[in-house]
């Protein structure tokens, strides 16, 4: 009996008893160090989606250091029309007009769940002065006045240092793949796979998800504009964005554009009704047939890992970690392909479709 014993591999074991302890490491350390990883690993990623545009000015005889200015000049574009819209969407709704008529809303609907919930309601104080000392409003406000400088400060400082990360990284592209060979002479080959994958796989989701998201944010604006819901280039943008983080980001852009409706509708049903409507149809056709057809397994990397990576970037980088989670995650796996040791972890990582393709090979 002892002779149909599979052999035990303490090499093995040490290896994956070593790696774990350096994953623990690496973790601990990229949430210590997010200032400077977070916005090199940004730079790194926009540098991966302007990749296809540097290498078509290549072709064209453009010289690197203008091809990488057209790139930087398109960030900073994108980046300013962001900023544009929030800031005029906020300063519009702090007009006095507006901000009346949602102070007045919010105090009608704050009266019928006043009476629901049995809360304390004062007819003659403001929605904002019933609840100011109620479920901890009067720390939340004074605590996002006291850092809404400071965090509009560190997305611009962050914006120039991603921006500067990014240019550098286009510079460096057209010698690291000799720097590549020349380091690792005896796996050239693995090397060159390894980077092929990586740009392809992680080019392809990002163009995609861009895509799908834009279309998701144009069909948002588009139909809450049809409706008549205020902001509609906002919530828009918000479903854009939110887009990114899969499964959970729609679902949570379609709540708030529905509370926001319920709020400016009050007490009419039907636009409040049309809008989620509106936002149900977008997820349900878009969610759940388009970009699974778009993106789907192509990814290589299986549903219960997507969700499992939210919450571990989620974890280490927050907000901006969930929306970076799938590439960083595809990033990881393509790298575990291409070392032996680490391929039983590659296929640990990947979808069905993946260890289907695998077996053929």
């Amino acid at each position: 009996m002892s002779n149909l014993k599979k052999p035990f591999h303490s090499d093995r074991a040490g290896f994956f008893l070593l790696m774990f302890i350096c994953i623990v490491i690496a973790t601990a350390v990229l949430k210590l160090a997010a200032t400077v990883i977070l916005p090199f690993t940004i730079a790194f990623l926009l540098a991966l989606t302007m990749f296809p545009l540097i290498t078509l000015m290549d072709k064209l005889k453009f010289k690197r250091i203008f091809s990488v200015f057209i790139c930087v000049v398109i960030i900073g574009i994108a980046l300013y029309l962001f900023g544009m819209i929030l800031f005029t969407s906020g300063r519009a709704v702090i007009h006095p007009s507006i901000y009346e008529r949602y102070e007045t809303r919010l105090t009608d609907i704050y009266k019928v769940l006043a009476g629901f919930l049995e809360l304390p309601n004062d007819e003659s104080l403001t929605f904002w002065e019933n609840i100011w000392g109620q479920l901890g409003i009067k720390t939340f406000v004074f605590n996002f006045a006291a850092s809404s400088f400071t965090t509009l400060l560190n997305f611009i400082s962050n914006a120039i240092m991603v921006t500067i990360f990014m240019a550098f990284i286009l510079l460096e592209a057209s010698f690291f793949k000799d720097k590549l060979k020349t380091a690792f002479s005896g796996q050239a080959d693995r090397m060159d796979k390894m980077g092929k994958d990586l740009i392809d796989q992680v080019i392809r989701y990002l163009t995609a998800k861009f895509i799908i998201s834009l279309v998701t944010g144009i069909i948002t604006a588009a139909g809450l504009r049809l409706i008549g819901v205020e902001f509609a280039i906002v919530w828009g943008l918000i479903a854009f964005i939110l887009n990114f983080i899969p499964t959970f980001g729609s679902i949570v852009a379609g709540f708030v554009t529905s509370i926001f409706a319920l709020l400016q509708f009050w007490p009419d049903p039907v636009p409040v009704i049309l809008t989620v409507v509106l936002i149900l149809a977008i997820n349900m056709i878009i969610g759940n047939i388009i970009d699974p057809k778009l993106i789907g397994d192509h990814v290589g990397i299986s549903p219960l890992v997507i969700i499992a990576s939210l919450a571990i970037w989620g974890f280490i980088w927050g907000f901006v970690g969930m929306i970076i989670a799938v590439p960083m995650t595809v990033i990881i796996k393509i790298i575990c392909e291409n070392v032996p040791y680490l391929e039983p972890v590659s296929i640990l990582l990947g979808s069905r479709r993946a260890v289907q393709a695998k077996k053929i090979e």
